[in-house]
């Protein structure tokens, strides 16, 4: 096989320690040289492996992306080695042969000859915004979390608020739980504490606002509503941090990827940090889809398809991508909103929401390759494709239905 690297390195990632194997292929010479040593993970040991590898004339280091494990060795091996993160999964070892020793001379072995593929790694300023981001994500599920258990504590209680309110820790809702811990057992006088279109709903508040609390839940719901208070402070926080820290090449992007169906800032920035501004990292969106597990899988065999199933891909990617179709989904008078029903009734719900997740992705990809705005195409989109189809398919609906149909050409 084809030598692309006469002096390489391959590192078998742990928590406590590294393996590492330097591969060197001389001049005339038809079997590398092989050295392997092994560091712990602390910084100056770090150091020292790093120094190593310069005095050896390293020029390429290949590693296992294992757990975080690999991310402080990435960091300080960064800018002084071409560096190659690898997906496990794509460099088995031979069964029967499984060593750290083995496994980090596999993996320099295999990066010699050009047979490992990279995973994508953005940039530090992107990484930084990544753990920003997804750090936001997990307080906004605690906090919906937190949420639910307010609303067991009040129908524990008997407290029906969820049932007329939408929003129980809005504030009309914050208001009225504030008042039954402070002692309030008034139906009527909570009810008015009502603000905007929930006045209208006042008499449902007053039946669902008459139940048992006791000094129980009132202590319950004062530790929730102190959580949910020092939840929204760390988001807001975040918040501001993300739109410090911001690059100046995202917020434009930022501001074109929100007018999409569905998304909004939040949404922009969340994808903004995991895919970057910058689209030459993936060849085409189909590329970007695949990266991203946004795509239907291959499995074919001896002329049998098997599981068409997504792969894994980015999972945060994914989570927000599938959140922003639901709410496109609502909207009216949209090409996404069309696209979701046209599917859900013979493909189900969550393969409609994966396929207007996928479409999101490719505008995305587009609007950041493009530097262009998002064009709405328009709830009537399919009708227009295919004009004809779209007849026949309601001259049908309409036949079964029992009714007979007549057709004239309109008049020029």
């Amino acid at each position: 096989m084809d030598i692309l690297y006469t002096c390489c390195a391959g590192l078998d990632v742990h928590k406590d320690d590294v393996v590492v194997c330097v591969r060197r292929l001389r001049p005339r010479q038809r079997s590398p040289d092989l050295q392997t040593r092994t560091f712990d993970t602390h910084t100056s040991a770090l150091m020292q492996l790093a120094d190593w590898l310069t005095a050896e004339g390293v020029t390429h280091v290949a590693m296992e992306s294992t757990g975080v494990y690999w991310r402080p060795i990435w960091n300080l091996l960064e800018g002084r080695f071409a560096l190659m993160l690898v997906n496990a999964q794509h460099m088995r070892q031979v069964p029967g042969r499984k060593t750290d020793v083995k496994d980090s001379a596999w993996i320099a072995q295999l990066l010699q000859h050009g047979l490992l593929r990279a995973s994508f790694v953005p940039p530090t300023a992107q990484r930084q915004l990544r753990e920003l981001t997804r750090q936001r994500r997990q307080l906004i599920h605690t906090r919906c979390d937190v949420t639910k258990r307010v609303q067991k504590v009040l129908e524990d209680g008997n407290i029906k608020l969820s049932s007329v309110a939408t929003d129980v820790l809005g504030g009309s809702g914050w208001a009225m739980i504030e008042a039954l811990i402070g002692g309030e057992s008034d139906a009527e006088a909570m009810a008015e504490l009502a603000r905007g279109r929930l006045r209208a709903k006042i008499p449902a508040l007053r039946e669902a606002l008459h139940g048992r609390v006791t000094e129980h839940h009132r202590f319950l719901l004062r530790g929730l509503l102190d959580q949910v208070t020092q939840l929204n402070g760390q988001i807001e926080r975040l918040s501001a941090r993300i739109d410090e820290v911001l690059p100046s090449g995202y917020r434009d992007a930022r501001t074109r990827l929100a007018t999409i169906p569905g998304f909004g800032e939040h949404v922009a920035e969340c994808v903004l940090a995991e895919v970057g501004a910058d689209m030459s990292v993936f060849p085409t969106a189909a590329h970007l889809a695949s990266w991203a597990g946004m795509c239907p899988g291959q499995r074919q065999s001896a002329g049998k398809h098997g599981s068409g199933r997504t792969r894994h891909g980015n999972t945060w990617l994914r989570t927000v991508l599938v959140q922003a179709a639901w709410a496109a989904s609502h909207t009216k008078n949209t090409y996404l909103s069309a696209q979701f029903h046209r599917l859900v009734g013979r493909r189900g719900k969550k393969r409609a929401l994966v396929a207007v997740a996928h479409t999101q992705l490719v505008i995305v990809y587009h609007l950041l390759k493009s530097g262009t705005e998002y064009r709405e195409l328009g709830s009537d989109y399919f009708d227009r494709l295919d004009a004809e189809r779209a007849t026949r398919k309601l001259v049908h609906r309409l036949e079964q239905l029992g009714h007979t149909v007549t057709l004239t050409a309109p008049t020029a």
